[in-house]
């Protein structure tokens, strides 16, 4: 048995539900007690942990608010559930059901996606529907990917850009739910269907269906910070990282769409790095390889939401759209 290490400002306690549906459910560990024997609990607490250390470390936030939030888990949820989702105040994993998916904590950047959930939730509050529910799913993976790298000390060259990379079984013809770096190239299998991601806005999907699209078209924007990413180098989560975070929490409102989001990124690598920078010309490169223009003059200051999001209702934002046992995923 190892020790979990208890570091200043985190704050983890995970439960589980034993394949019930009450949340949270028991608790069974938290800051600083002895990991256990269930791989499930250790993976969303170490999770859990890597994704703070990379808001915190890298940003200076303190959790998901920037106030300290606890980092509530709850794991087993239900019996064969093939999701993981933020439901606004905690994170919930299920087991998977063994045929297509495994347990959804065996992923580190699916725990990240989640997570981002909750910041996106505490800054620019992004409607779930549309571009900017697009947007907002392509945040999660894009900041999951971060986590990932971080953890493993990658590069932008030498990271997968992979969203789910291991949840699938060897049943399943595919290697992971998502690809930042080549949307549309996950899986394609003949239970699940083929991975339906856009890589350019010449291939939005317009459909009534998954909130408009949102989990589909976020491969838009995935695909342009990956390539504003590449043309930086180096650790994607300093630079570019910086700057989508920047234009998230102190510009994006909940009615940013892709266009909005080119410009105001745009306007964050000037004002990071400089007018001119290799970082500004980056990320002008990497919309404008999606088919998102950055305009002549950037979009006028939006105002910020007052108050703080964690009076909304209840909400789940979900890394797959999909019922349980339906087995077809459609982003």
């Amino acid at each position: 048995m190892r020790i979990a290490p208890t570091l200043s400002g985190k704050r983890r306690r995970i439960y589980t539900a034993e394949n019930g549906s009450t949340l949270p459910g028991k608790l069974v560990l938290e800051e600083g007690s002895a990991l256990l024997n269930d791989p499930a609990v250790n993976e969303a607490y170490d999770g859990a942990g890597a994704t703070y250390d990379l808001y915190w470390e890298t940003y200076e936030r303190d959790s998901l608010d920037g106030r300290g939030l606890p980092l509530d888990s709850t794991v087993h949820y239900r019996q064969d559930y093939d999701n993981a989702f933020w439901d606004g105040e905690q994170m919930v994993y299920g087991d998977g059901d063994g045929q297509l998916f495994r347990r959804f904590t065996i992923a580190i950047d699916v725990i990240g996606h989640e997570l981002t959930h909750g910041v996106t939730q505490y800054s620019s509050n992004l409607n779930y529907s549309e571009q900017p529910g697009a947007l907002n799913e392509s945040l999660s993976d894009v900041f999951g990917s971060l986590v990932k790298q971080r953890q493993r000390g990658q590069t932008a060259s030498q990271a997968d850009w992979l969203i789910g990379e291991g949840l699938f079984t060897p049943n399943v013809k595919g290697v992971a739910l998502r690809s930042v770096k080549e949307p549309g190239t996950a899986y394609d299998d003949s239970v699940l269907g083929r991975d339906p991601q856009p890589a350019h806005m010449r291939d939005y999907v317009h459909t009534s269906d998954d909130d408009g699209g949102i989990h589909m078209n976020s491969g838009i924007p995935n695909r342009a910070f990956f390539l504003v990413a590449a043309s930086i180098g180096g650790f994607a989560w300093e630079r570019a990282g910086r700057i989508w975070y920047t234009a998230a929490r102190d510009k994006f409102t909940s009615t940013t769409d892709f266009s909005a989001a080119a410009g105001l990124t745009y306007q964050s690598a000037t004002e990071l790095y400089g007018d001119g920078s290799s970082e500004q010309r980056a990320v002008q490169y990497g919309w404008e390889g999606v088919g998102v223009a950055i305009g002549s003059r950037p979009p006028p200051p939006q105002p910020k939401p007052t108050g703080c999001a964690a009076a909304a209702p209840r909400f789940v934002r979900s890394l797959i759209l999909r019922q349980p046992r339906d087995h077809q995923i459609r982003g």
